[in-house]
């Protein structure tokens, strides 16, 4: 390999096989190492750089134009900008948005995110497709100075450490335990271990009544029975699975105390090896925003929003045994075969390798946080339920004994109540579901507070079903905007017959038959020429 690179103004992208992309720097200046993966969304980009599970990866955005939005201070996912290098075709020179507060470029220096513009991305994304996703460098300013031979370059690329390995997800987790209060009447306490949560994940939940304490990565089981959940939550998050050690340890300890479940990405693959499933490194990963799954027990097919590059190993419908009872491959992927999806069978457990949340992307899948909440209906324990599971040690006396008055509701841990800022449950999606939970006091069920969408008659199409329904009537009924009268147009006279031609439109030729064009002047066109 011959060559160098000057640091006036240019900037490089540098793949461990010697592959070099030359632009000019945008964001910060200087030197940072990563995997180079692709996204292929084509909006949402504040979403994505701020998502956890980016975490030491270089992202190149297949969409050619980045930055039209500007930065704004709601859209962001964690705390700060989460990727180690950005890579784009032609950023906007001036954002243009009424939430903006600035541009990306001033985001990205801002936050110390070394980028590179002006490259053939279609070209990178291409040579990563068909090489799969590798270690790679940005380069520009300082590291650059005074000219810096290719060679030197690529290895300190290869002298970085790989994705396979890498232990990433401690570097992403809260350093204390939060709560993100319930909108509304509380229903249930979930919680949830952040091995890299976002920010939209527990306003989802917070929308159907769940209150969620967002752990930290390392809480041992402990804290969990102290805090005697009525669900626990798995999220997303950055590396290797096979890395996960203490967590696939703290969920193998939730599944045998029958706390109902739900993970989703990085949780997927931590419930798949606590199940006893392998995992494996995708060639090039899931990124983006439109990513089909299908569901094999309906057949439905979702477009989901996906951020991955590891994945569990198994077939379609595969049925196996866990030491828990039986659990199923319910989801995969129809573009590669990719597993997307888990659950116990006779234990009260499910996962999905895509994110229900969105933020950013569709919402196919949101109803997933409704059948999580199902889910804790049907097994109750911890708060709102009757802790029909007692935790290991616990004796559980003879209800004939017990007198028959109402028991206080035990008191929680004593946890800070702050929510990180931006997150806004006014904004978040609300259950389209009836949900029941008894009272701690009176066992009784007790209709949730919650919106609950009237379901249509029979014969009728249903309000709430995407295949049946019109686009309009499904967001009416979400509460997404305010209903519209509907406006019919005025009735017109049917217009003269076409007398030059004859049967129906579709009989006709287009483009029509040389020479069989109208043979007057008039109908041709030629009058007044």
């Amino acid at each position: 390999m011959t060559g160098e690179t000057a640091g006036d103004g240019t900037a490089v992208l540098v793949l461990e096989d010697g592959r070099i992309f030359r632009g000019e720097p945008y964001g910060a200046v200087g030197e940072s190492l990563g995997e180079a993966v692709f996204t292929t969304g084509m909006t949402g980009y504040q979403e994505t750089l701020t998502d956890p599970s980016y975490h030491r990866q270089i992202v190149l955005q297949t969409a050619p134009q980045i930055g039209n939005t500007g930065w704004n201070g709601e859209d962001d996912e964690s705390a700060r900008i989460q990727v180690a290098g950005y890579v784009v075709r032609d950023p906007a020179r001036t954002p243009s948005n009424w939430r903006a507060t600035g541009s990306l470029g001033d985001a990205l220096r801002a936050q110390g995110v070394v980028g590179v513009a002006g490259i053939d991305t279609r070209a990178a994304v291409r040579h990563l497709r068909e090489h799969g996703a590798m270690r790679a460098g940005v380069f520009s300013g300082p590291s650059l100075a005074g000219g810096v031979s290719d060679d030197v370059l690529v290895d300190r690329v290869r002298q970085s450490p790989p994705m396979e390995g890498a232990d990433l997800y401690g570097a992403v987790t809260t350093a204390e335990p939060y709560i993100v209060p319930a909108v509304g009447e509380r229903r249930f306490v979930v919680a949830a271990l952040d091995v890299g949560i976002k920010y939209n994940t527990p306003r989802m939940l917070a929308a159907r009544g769940v209150e969620v304490h967002v752990l930290p990565a390392d809480t041992p089981i402990e804290k969990i029975d102290e805090l005697r959940p009525d669900g626990f939550f798995l999220a997303n998050g950055p590396g290797d699975p096979a890395t996960a050690d203490g967590p696939v340890a703290l969920t193998k300890q939730v599944l045998e105390r029958r706390i109902p479940l739900f993970g989703i990405c990085f949780g997927n693959q931590i419930l798949g090896r606590a199940l006893g499933r392998g995992t494996y490194k995708l060639r090039y990963g899931h990124r983006g925003i439109n990513i089909p799954v299908i569901e094999h027990a309906t057949g439905r097919v979702a477009i989901t929003s996906q951020n991955h590059g590891f994945a569990v190993q198994g077939d379609a419908g595969e049925r196996f045994r866990t030491p828990y009872g039986s659990a199923v491959i319910t989801h995969t992927c129809p573009n590669d075969g990719c597993v997307e999806g888990l659950a116990g069978e006779d234990f009260p457990a499910f996962s999905v390798q895509y994110h229900p949340e969105a933020a950013a992307g569709p919402h196919d899948a949101a109803d997933l946080f409704d059948r999580f909440v199902q889910l804790m209906v049907d097994n109750p324990v911890g708060y709102a339920g009757a802790a029909g599971i007692p935790l290991p040690g616990a004796t559980v006396p003879d209800a004939a004994q017990q007198p028959d008055i109402a028991q206080p509701e035990p008191a929680r841990p004593d946890l800070p109540q702050h929510v990180p800022s931006p997150p806004s449950v006014e904004d978040a999606e609300t259950s389209a579901l009836p949900v029941q939970a008894p009272s701690p006091a009176s066992g009784e069920p007790e209709t949730s507070a919650l919106p609950v969408v009237p379901r249509s008659g029979p014969g009728e199409p249903d309000p709430l079903d995407p295949l049946t329904a019109p686009f309009s009537d499904v967001e009416d009924s979400i509460g997404r905007r305010e209903p519209q009268a509907e406006v019919r147009p005025e009735p017109q006279a049917d217009p003269p017959p076409d007398t030059r031609r004859s049967g129906p439109v579709s009989d006709r030729p287009w483009p029509p038959p040389a020479g069989s064009g109208p043979s007057s002047d008039v109908e041709s066109g030629e009058e007044g020429r």
